[in-house]
């Protein structure tokens, strides 16, 4: 029999994928390079389903002869160790993000004499149509909770992004670019004790209190999928944290990020300039300890920031916290700074690297802003969180509209200037508006 290669993401089977290992078994024995998580998620949204169920699904597909996972976009280092006689895709790659993919495959069929064929591509359905589908309606705690793991398991850096409202987090949920034929998207929400008390008009000190923040908290689950990091202040007393990991794990909540810091909270970028409190490594190893007992799922992460950098109390005691955090059970390691430049953070990466127990690094680059996500990412960092930008850049919007409106006695100059946007776009927005 001859050999047909098919390569496929299968993360929603349709007809089109069907008809495709149709055509591909009247030529021979179907082999499918099934898309690993990581090869997924290298350009667009990581996968609802992971590879082993997507395997499962597909091996029980009649006409697949053998399941082998395609571990990057090109299908080149597959296709030399299977030399394949046939590679069947849909016609759809001849033009678009695809095109060059597909010019390395016919190359690489060419070296021993195989062949391309390519059936009409089925029309009106699509991946990308029944994920769009399948957010409309919604996930469920357990699956949203899952992602923040699976995502680090398959990503070597994970974006976040600050969400305030239902309607921010609508934006971080839709908001995509094409960057190099690559889907760019923020990976998750964060869920910061800054904003909410700044869109509530309140001073970022912990008076915006767990209910409070919880029903925040809700509006923004209601209308998304992905996945959520919660900013938990200090998480206050230990016992009372252990109840905040217990509500934030069966909301759905991916993890918690708790600040090593005692009494009246001050926001960190204030450092030196008010007076802050870093608790001892004991006192707060014992509420990381104490919320990992309480948990009840082994997906719920907790992370511990660390504010020796903020409160200058140097590198070596931000070091030999981080053994201590994690030795109690952290989950991740969040090294905060109030630096312009981020030389200390990339000092500490560096001396973090040598630990012998290591968890995922966690930055957030609001001063040190001119550092690039690469450059992270070369650093050792796995998850980056632009804790308050939407927040910041609204800001600014609304107080300019508010003038043009006062200067000029009507609104007609704020749309035709492109400040407020049709009020059909924000219908459209909202599921259901329209």
């Amino acid at each position: 029999m001859k050999k047909v290669y098919v390569a496929m993401s299968a993360d929603l089977i349709h007809p089109g994928h069907l008809n495709i290992i149709n055509e591909a078994r009247k030529l021979g024995d179907v082999i499918l390079g099934l898309l690993t998580d990581e090869a997924i998620a290298s350009y667009k949204r990581l996968p609802a389903l992971t590879y082993e169920q997507r395997k499962v699904i597909v091996e029980n597909i009649k006409g697949v002869s053998e399941v082998v996972p395609q571990t990057t976009l090109d299908y080149v280092p597959n296709l030399r160790k299977i030399k394949p006689d046939y590679v069947v895709h849909g016609d759809d790659w001849r033009t678009g993000a695809q095109k060059e993919t597909r010019q390395r495959v016919i190359e690489a069929l060419n070296e021993w004499g195989g062949q391309l064929v390519e059936p009409q591509y089925t029309p009106n359905i699509s991946s990308t149509q029944l994920n769009k589908a399948l957010k409309e309606i919604g996930t469920t705690p357990g699956i949203r909770l899952q992602r923040l793991r699976r995502l680090l398991a398959t990503k070597d850096l994970v974006t976040i992004i600050e969400a305030h409202s239902g309607l921010s987090g609508l934006i971080v949920e839709n908001t995509s670019v094409m960057v190099d034929h690559h889907l760019r998207e923020f990976d998750g929400m964060w869920l910061s004790s800054l904003t909410d008390s700044t869109c509530k008009g309140k001073p970022d000190i912990g008076c915006v209190d767990f209910t409070s923040r919880f029903n925040t908290l809700n509006d923004i689950l209601e209308v998304t999928t992905k996945p959520i990091i919660y900013d938990g202040d200090s998480g206050g007393l230990a016992e009372h944290f252990e109840y905040m990991v217990r509500s934030l794990e069966r909301a759905g909540i991916s993890a918690v990020i708790i600040e090593d810091k005692v009494g009246l909270k001050k926001n960190s970028l204030l450092g030196t300039e008010v007076q802050q409190t870093q608790d001892t490594i004991e006192n707060f190893s014992d509420k990381i300890s104490r919320g990992k007992k309480a948990q009840v799922t082994t997906d719920f992460m907790i992370i511990a920031r660390i504010e020796s950098l903020i409160l200058k109390a140097g590198l070596a005691d931000a070091l030999e916290r981080a053994k201590a955090y994690i030795a109690a059970g952290a989950d991740g390691i969040m090294i905060h700074s109030s630096a312009k430049t981020p030389d200390e953070i990339l000092a500490f990466c560096e001396m973090y690297k040598q630990l012998e127990q290591k968890v995922p690094l966690v930055v957030v680059p609001s001063t040190y802003s001119s550092i690039t996500e690469m450059e992270l990412k070369q650093a050792g960092i796995r998850i980056v969180i632009y804790a308050n930008q939407l927040l910041r850049s609204a800001y600014p919007a609304m107080v300019k509209t508010a003038e043009s409106i006062l200067t000029r006695q009507r609104s007609m100059e704020c749309e035709s200037e492109g400040l407020c946007m049709p009020i059909k776009e924000i219908l459209r927005l909202i599921p259901g508006g329209i």
